[in-house]
């Protein structure tokens, strides 16, 4: 379930007159409006705040010949957001900040803040006392004040919560709700709506950075119910998000169970605990054996659990050529060659996110070299498990390693183990570096391996492929 947009359906449903029903005794809109411009009159007569600017002709006619895009309540009014402004719409300064440190500085605000629909409080930075001075005699947000980001995440408000002083920049504009005839939080709402970030969008300039002026803010038009209504909304809208934050709640448990479910999969897996046992099957020691008369047996390790009988402990060196890759510089990569690189896996799950070939690429030095069915796998930051079996030949990253598996273990089992949750365990012990760890290939070939015989893998992988198959199904069915 896409919670964004259940969230945009239930305002959608709002702003339309659908959420709450209507009070034929609540005043309507349009006496509440003559009575915003009668308080706005009286307090331009005393002085408390300015006239605005007569509209340019432009807005004028962007007004008269605005066409509503939906049917709303008899009681409600088609308006333009500076008319429910005690202010005008403002924007922060477009000055330089001077930037100061926590303990010495102000609060100073900026689009990035606002981007989650509510203050981040946490990233913010802090400008010079004397600079706040200047800015806050010009402008002092307060309470209710919403904040509507004007250039990059462009169209996303936030109500101010607090009591604090601080200041915002030029990315930020002001609206500040005509209090008491106008609900800050249905304010909000309404500007956080598909009906005005659609607004918006129309009038965004600018390529890499869009950005929307105030002019055309001021063109914005709301749908606005009586007042008793707006509360009655807003508090309805509340009710709904709570559930649809708990809901999402639920969905990243559900997505944490889902990957702990995967993980515990693979563990039993390798343990020789998912499916039955065939006794038919050729031992696996034998087959090692056989195979590769140098195998290493491992007899001895507490640290791993007991397997069934027909299984055999041996270490990753003994299966595998880990560590015997070859070298080609790119100079003699064909141009329709694919290139793989450790941007391009999704972690966890080891999917190819994208596939590009060299002639798509910038890239300079050596590269690996790898065929089908290979196993690659990231030794750089191992924790992020980057590891697949190679769908066609290609060329790699020096940090991902190509394996090729012997004829004891079938690249999708090797693939397994080295996503395994023991393997993962073992190669966090012996990584080295601190920001960008890594495994030797020596502590690599030396890691171990359980290895069921050669039918019990295809086995285990077939079965492994199906519950991964209906886990998905359900993660896929939250999103």
């Amino acid at each position: 379930m896409d919670t964004q947009k259940l969230r945009q359906r239930i305002l959608d449903l709002a702003i339309r007159g659908k959420l709450v029903p209507q009070d034929p005794n609540d005043e309507p809109a349009s006496v509440l409006l003559d009575r915003i411009r009668a308080e706005k009159e009286r307090l331009i007569a005393e002085g408390k705040i300015k006239r605005p600017k007569s509209k340019k002709s432009t807005d004028k006619s962007h007004y008269q010949h605005f066409t509503p895009p939906f049917e709303i309540p008899e009681s409600w009014k088609w308006v333009s957001l500076p008319e429910v402004c005690r202010i005008p719409i403002t924007d922060g300064t477009h000055k330089t900040p001077i930037y100061s440190d926590k303990e010495n500085g102000v609060p100073f605000l900026s689009s990035k803040d606002v981007t989650t629909r509510q203050i981040n409080w946490d990233n913010i930075k802090f400008i010079d006392r004397k600079l706040h001075e200047e800015l806050y005699s010009r402008l002092a947000p307060k309470r209710y004040d919403i904040l509507l980001a004007k250039n990059g995440t462009t169209g996303v408000a936030a109500m101010v919560d607090t009591d604090a002083v601080f200041d915002i920049y030029v990315t930020l504009a002001l609206i500040r709700p005509m209090i008491p005839f106008v609900y800050p939080k249905y304010l909000l709402y309404v500007i956080n709506s598909d009906l005005c970030k659609a607004q918006f969008n129309a009038h965004l300039t600018g390529i890499g950075l869009p950005n929307l002026h105030l002019s055309d803010i001021n063109k914005t038009i709301i749908p606005l119910p009586p007042i008793e209504e707006q509360i009655k909304i807003a508090n309805e809208i509340d009710i709904w998000f709570s559930s649809v934050n708990m809901l999402e709640q639920n969905k990243e448990k559900l997505y944490v169970n889902i990957t702990l479910a995967k993980s515990k999969i693979l563990d039993l897996a390798m343990q020789g605990k998912l499916v039955p046992q065939d006794p038919a099957d050729e031992p696996a020691a034998d087959m090692l054996l056989r195979i590769n008369p140098k195998a290493k047996i491992i007899t001895d390790n507490p640290h791993y659990p007991q397997l069934p009988d027909n299984w055999v402990l041996t270490t990753v060196e003994s299966v595998c050529n880990y560590g015997y890759s070859e070298n080609v510089g790119v100079d003699n990569i064909e141009s329709l060659d694919w290139v793989l690189e450790l941007e391009d896996i999704e972690k966890d799950s080891g999917r190819i996110i994208t596939k590009k070939v060299k002639q798509e690429r910038a890239i300079n030095g050596v590269r690996h070299r790898f065929a089908k069915d290979n196993v690659l796998y990231s030794k750089l930051r191992t924790y992020l498990n980057k590891v697949l079996v190679a769908p066609t030949d290609g060329y790699c990253t020096t940090e991902i390693i190509p394996v090729k598996s012997s004829d004891c273990v079938i690249p999708e089992y090797l693939c397994a183990w080295l996503r395994s949750p023991f393997f993962l365990s073992y190669t966090a012990e012996c990584c080295y570096g601190v920001k960008m760890p890594r495994l030797s290939t020596t502590d690599a070939r030396k890691g171990i391996i359980p290895l069921p015989p050669i039918n019990e893998q295809k086995r285990i992988i077939q079965k492994l492929n199906e519950i991964s198959t209906s886990l998905e199904c359900l993660s896929n069915s939250l999103s």
